[in-house]
C-alpha cells in the first residue's frame, strides 16, 4: 500500500504537488491560526536543506559552466549581456511601480499613527559592496555564503583552467562531474519541496493572515498586481522581441522556481530551483545558465525596485508630502540602485528603503513610523516580489541563451507530459 501510495506521489508533475501544497497551507494556516508557528520548523528545514546547496552549486556549475565556453572573452559577453538586460527590467519594474502609486493612491487617508516606529541599520556603502565581491578568503566567502565573491572566484578557477589547457582537464573533469551530480542532488531536495512550501506558507497565513491587510488593502493590491504586470508585460516581452521566443513554454517552464519562491521569500534560496529549471525546462546550456542565474540571484531585484519606488510614493502620500517630476526621477534612480545592492533574503528591501526616502525629503522620524506600520505584513508583500524577481532571472538568462546560441529550442518547445 505504502508503495502504491509513493509511487501515485511521484507520478504527479512536481510543480502541481507544490501547488497543491501552497493552497493546502494557505488554508491549513487560516485554520490553525497562530498554532501554525508549531510546524514550521518543517519549512525551515526545507530552507536550510536548500541553503545547503546553494554555495556548492553556484561554485561548481559555474566553474564547469566557464570551461565549457572554452573562452574568457565569452564571459564577458554573456554578463555584459545579462547586466543590461536586468537593469533594463529592473527600470521598467520602477516605472510600473510608480504608475500604480499614481493610479491607486496607496497612502492618501492612510494613519499611521498606530505604526511603532522602527530603526534599520544602514546598508553599507557601494564601495564596500564592490570591494566584497573579491573575497580575501575564498573559504570564509563560501562559509558566510558571500554569493558574490563565490561567483567571482569560482570565474577566475573557470578562466585558469581554460588557460591550462591539457594540464587542467583532470581537474576541469572532476568540475564537470560535480556539476552533473550537485544538480542531481537538488532534484533530490526538491523532491521535499511539497511539505516545506505546506508549512511556510500555513506559518504565514497563520500568524500574519489576509485579516492583515484591511489597512493596507489598496497598498497590497498595488503590489500584486504590479508584480503580475511586470511578469506579463516586461518579462514577457523581453522573451517573445529579444528571443523571438513563444511566451507560453517559458511561463509553463518557471512554475517550480515560482512556487519555491512565493514560499521561501528569498532569491538565493529558489536558486538551485531555477537552475534545474533552467536547463530542463527551458534548454538553457550550462555556461549561460550557471553564469546569468547566480548573478540575477545577487544583482536583479525587479520585485524589490517595484515595491521600493511604491512604498515611497505611498509614504509621501501618507505624510502629504508633495512629489514632483524630479522627485520621481531621483526615486526612480535611487530605487535601482538600492535594488542593485539589495541582499536576496526576506524584507532585505527595508533595510535600504530609507535610502529612497532620504531622497525626497522624508525624515529619518518618518521612515522607521514607515518601515513600523509596513513590517508586520511586509513577509506576504515580500513572498510576491521573490517570485518576479526570479522570474526576471529566468527570461534574462533565457534571451542571453538565444543571443549566445546556448539553447535547446526542442526542450524549450517541448510540450508537458502532465
Amino acid at each position: 500500500m505504502i508503495r502504491s501510495l509513493a509511487s501515485r506521489w511521484f507520478a504527479i508533475v512536481l510543480w502541481k504537488r507544490i501547488l497543491a501544497a501552497l493552497v493546502l497551507g494557505a488554508l491549513a494556516g487560516l485554520a490553525l491560526g497562530e498554532s501554525a508557528e508549531q510546524i514550521r520548523w518543517i519549512g525551515d528545514l526545507f530552507i536550510r536543506m536548500i541553503r545547503m546547496l546553494i554555495v556548492p552549486l553556484v561554485f561548481v556549475t559555474l566553474v564547469s559552466g566557464v570551461i565549457a565556453m572554452k573562452d574568457p572573452k565569452r564571459l564577458g559577453s554573456i554578463g555584459s549581456k545579462a547586466i543590461a538586460l536586468y537593469l533594463m527590467t529592473t527600470f521598467g519594474a520602477i516605472v510600473i511601480g510608480i504608475g500604480l502609486a499614481l493610479l491607486f493612491r496607496p497612502g492618501v487617508g492612510i494613519d499611521l499613527s498606530g505604526a511603532e516606529a522602527t530603526t534599520l541599520d544602514e546598508a553599507g556603502s557601494l564601495a564596500d559592496r564592490l570591494l566584497g565581491i573579491v573575497p580575501e578568503n575564498p573559504f570564509a566567502a563560501f562559509a558566510e555564503g558571500n554569493v558574490l565573491a563565490v561567483i567571482f572566484f569560482a570565474i577566475m578557477v573557470g578562466a585558469g583552467l581554460i588557460m591550462a589547457a591539457e594540464r587542467g582537464q583532470p581537474l576541469a573533469r572532476i568540475f564537470e562531474a560535480g556539476s552533473e551530480t550537485m544538480l542531481k542532488v537538488t532534484a533530490i531536495v526538491m523532491e521535499f519541496a511539497p511539505f516545506g512550501v505546506f508549512a511556510l506558507v500555513a506559518w504565514v497565513m497563520g500568524t500574519v493572515g489576509p485579516g492583515t491587510f484591511l489597512n493596507v488593502f489598496l497598498l497590497a493590491v498595488a503590489v500584486y498586481l504590479g508584480c503580475f504586470l511586470h511578469m506579463l508585460i516586461v518579462h514577457g516581452a523581453i522573451v517573445k522581441f529579444f528571443a523571438r521566443l513563444p511566451v507560453l513554454p517559458f511561463f509553463r517552464g518557471v512554475r517550480e522556481p515560482q512556487l519555491v519562491a512565493y514560499s521561501t521569500s528569498s532569491s538565493s534560496a529558489t536558486l538551485p530551483a531555477s537552475l534545474s529549471a533552467a536547463e530542463h525546462n527551458l534548454g538553457i546550456q550550462p555556461p549561460v545558465a550557471s553564469s546569468v542565474l547566480p548573478l540575477g540571484a545577487t544583482i536583479n531585484m525587479d520585485g524589490t525596485a517595484l515595491y521600493v519606488a511604491l512604498i515611497s510614493i505611498f509614504a509621501a502620500q501618507a505624510f502629504g508630502v508633495p512629489l514632483d517630476l524630479f522627485d520621481y526621477l531621483l526615486i526612480g534612480l535611487t530605487t535601482t540602485l538600492v535594488s542593485v545592492g539589495t541582499a536576496s533574503v526576506p524584507s532585505a528591501s527595508l533595510f535600504l528603503m530609507a535610502a529612497v526616502l532620504n531622497v525626497i525629503g522624508m525624515s529619518a522620524a518618518q521612515t522607521a513610523i514607515v518601515v513600523g506600520f509596513i513590517l508586520p505584513f511586509d513577509r506576504i508583500l515580500d513572498m510576491m516580489r521573490t517570485v518576479a524577481n526570479i522570474t526576471g532571472d529566468m527570461a534574462v538568462a533565457t534571451v542571453v541563451a538565444v543571443w549566445e546560441d546556448e539553447i535547446d529550442r526542442d526542450v524549450y518547445n517541448a510540450l508537458p507530459t502532465e
